[in-house]
């Protein structure tokens, strides 16, 4: 009973983050496609999900979506260490705190998915 009570408040966590990042909340209770939703978040293509499938790699992937999931919300690597290893405390820090806005994919509102693609095989300045 208690594993269910905090599933359920962690997946009302999960709504709240959705639905401050602009997204509709239901999107965070539908598996693989929340998952989906949060590589848009966090500004990565959606074909990311796919390295979710190799082995290894995917624990990579989760940490560094938590990482870029702290920095959309303007918070530092030390944030994203709680959220990784105190998740049940700092999702809720996450979701409902009011001072806590989401600034865009990974901390830069003037970034998107599409600029990261258009960027691809441009010179590094």
């Amino acid at each position: 009973m208690f594993w269910l009570v905090v599933s359920v408040f962690m997946i009302v966590c999960m709504w709240k983050i959705f639905t401050k990042a602009g997204q509709e909340g239901w999107k965070a209770i539908i598996p693989i496609y929340n998952l989906y939703v949060l590589t848009q978040i966090v500004g990565k293509p959606g074909w990311w999900l796919l390295l979710f499938l190799i082995p290894g790699v995917n624990f990579v992937i989760a940490i560094w979506l938590t990482n870029l999931l702290s920095k959309s919300f303007g918070k530092s690597e030390g944030f994203t260490i709680g959220l990784i290893f105190l998740g049940i405390v700092f999702y809720p820090i996450l979701a409902f705190d009011r001072t806590i806005t989401y600034k865009g994919p990974a901390g830069d509102p003037t970034r998107s998915i599409t600029g990261d693609l258009s960027s691809i095989g441009q010179k590094l300045q």
